[in-house]
């Protein structure tokens, strides 16, 4: 736990003289998401998960915003057992853009916030962290492709059989995005 809080730390400050002296926007994306979730239970099979992921980001300066983000996802089947569930994380954090390019816009974000699931009529709740990054790429006019973020998703859901709770997924999510 204690080189994860370096790592964030790390990201936050190496993200600081990417603050440029522009004006404020705002934008909004829907992306469609894909999840690798890996249970820590011995045993259990890794899954995938398909879901999708709206977020809204206030940008004080061109190079760094804050931004929210929702994302839901279905799980069907896990090792040939129908579990028929939903999961949905509610996240908020940091992200850095780097206008160094002109065809296209790479960003970093660190985002914290809730996982919620219901298992088999159980519900629950978990601290979720994302870390990651993408490309926007201009389309037309305020309107911008984006590619990713690829994110490392880490959730602490109780697992049966562990005394571990950590999950180590993988999420990569492809959508538009609308600044204003």
């Amino acid at each position: 736990m204690r080189k994860l809080a370096f790592l964030v730390g790390l990201f936050l400050l190496a993200g600081l003289p990417a603050v440029a002296q522009e004006g404020s926007s705002k934008d909004v994306s829907i992306e469609y998401s894909y999840l690798r979730a890996n249970p820590s239970t011995t045993g259990f099979p890794s899954f995938n998960s398909n879901g999708g992921s709206a977020s809204f980001a206030y940008n004080p300066r061109s190079s760094y915003g804050f931004v929210g983000e929702f994302s839901g996802y279905h799980i069907g089947d896990i090792g040939g057992a129908s579990v028929n569930t939903n999961l949905f994380t509610y996240m908020a954090g940091p992200q850095i853009y780097f206008h160094h390019y002109s065809r296209f816009t790479p960003f970093v974000q660190d985002l914290f916030g809730v996982a919620h699931t219901n298992v088999f009529g159980a519900t629950h709740n978990s601290f979720a962290m994302a870390a990651g990054a993408g490309v926007d790429v201009p389309f037309r006019g305020h309107l911008s492709l984006r590619l990713g973020p690829v994110d490392y998703l880490f959730s602490e859901f109780p697992e049966a059989g562990t005394s571990r709770t950590a999950q180590n997924n993988l999420r990569v999510s492809g959508g538009v995005r609308y600044r204003f």
